[in-house]
């Protein structure tokens, strides 16, 4: 095995608090030319209003390495528990709660 195909080991620490973690139920996502930011929140039943809980900041590059890491990620889950069910999915798989950003609007949500 050749050096540039070895993967590189990371140490990873996890404090006590980071290891409690965060739930959300709801990530808005924005970007600019040079970076992509995620607010993680949660929304609960006949609460109008919520607050960020967690925001991550990272460039766009990073952003697409996210992404097929957690597409990875839940193509391995999906073969070993199912098939993830979205509820508020249609038949015809259009989106029925969430929705796409229009590219036109700068990636900002409706």
């Amino acid at each position: 095995m050749d050096q540039n195909s070895q993967q590189q080991q990371i140490n990873v620490e996890l404090g006590e608090k980071e290891a409690e973690g965060i739930y959300s139920n709801l990530a808005l996502i924005s970007h600019s030319p040079a970076e992509f930011v995620i607010d993680f929140t949660r929304m609960l039943p006949g609460v109008p209003k919520t607050k960020v809980y967690a925001r991550i900041i990272t460039t766009p590059q990073h952003a697409k390495s996210f992404l097929r890491a957690l597409q990875e990620n839940v193509s391995k889950y999906e073969k070993q528990f199912g098939e993830i069910k979205i509820h508020g999915q249609a038949a015809d798989g259009q989106s029925i709660g969430f929705n796409t950003p229009d590219p036109s609007q700068g990636g900002k949500d409706k």
